[in-house]
């Protein structure tokens, strides 16, 4: 497990301030949602964890390890996106195996790690399909194998249900819920949706205009919002939020 510290993190476009000196702290073994209207800064924030996005000020930490300038496949980050973005060339066993692969992982620890994750998020029985075969929810499935595979030091997933309908999305909740958990993986998650939110994240916290107005519990967030504006967030629409 892992920490990552998140010190007051800015990111400057010409045009706007999409990080405003953002401090996070996650603890290991912790899930962390960020929930936040769009435009909020919510994926910025992601981008420059993962080595996507340089900041303008401020340092990223993992491990004790000062993250500026370490490239994105040298940070140990797994990374799942709400477009799955699975290889149609590769079959189900294949997709979840390809980080391994380019690891230094050996053929037998390979195929007994990919059996592993395809029985944790429930499709072991689909190891030798075609990508294409599958429903957007099993495909979902197989993303986040294939994200946790790797054993990364910190898991960041990109709203990575809001292409489904809504009852998968509930479905794959769960899912998502106990293969973090059932990892011990040290997780942040951005999303605009309260209920994912609310199941997902140990703690969740509340992001507007590139910085975090409250971060805090699900129930304490929800008995004592931090003003107006995240009491009327949090009330609003789980789907649509305003700014």
């Amino acid at each position: 497990m892992s920490e990552l510290s998140i010190r007051q993190a800015v990111v400057n476009y010409a045009e706007r301030t999409a990080l405003a000196g953002l401090t996070l702290n996650v603890s290991a073994g912790e899930t962390v949602a960020v929930l936040g209207p769009s435009g909020c800064g919510k994926s910025t924030l992601l981008r420059a964890v993962a080595g996507l996005e340089p900041l303008t000020q401020g340092e990223i930490v993992l491990d004790g390890r000062d993250l500026a300038g370490v490239p994105t496949y040298r940070r140990q980050v797994g990374l799942m996106f709400s477009d799955h973005a699975l290889f149609p060339h590769l079959n189900v066993a294949e997709n979840v195996g390809f980080g391994l692969r380019m690891g230094k992982w050996s053929k037998p620890e390979i195929a007994d790690r990919v059996t592993e994750m395809l029985s944790l998020v429930g499709l072991v029985d689909r190891a030798d399909s075609v990508v294409t075969e599958l429903s957007g929810g099993q495909a979902q499935r197989v993303a986040l194998a294939r994200t946790l595979a790797p054993q990364p030091a910190v898991v960041l997933l990109d709203e990575p249900m809001s292409s489904l309908d809504r009852a998968l999305r509930r479905d794959l909740t769960e899912t998502l819920a106990q293969s973090l958990d059932q990892a011990g993986a040290t997780a942040v998650l951005v999303t605009h949706d309260r209920d994912e939110a609310l199941r997902l994240g140990d703690r969740v916290a509340v992001m507007r205009d590139g910085s975090l107005v409250q971060v805090d519990t699900g129930a304490h967030l929800l008995a004592h919002p931090a003003n107006e504006w995240v009491a009327d967030f949090l009330s609003d629409s789980p789907n649509e939020k305003k700014s």
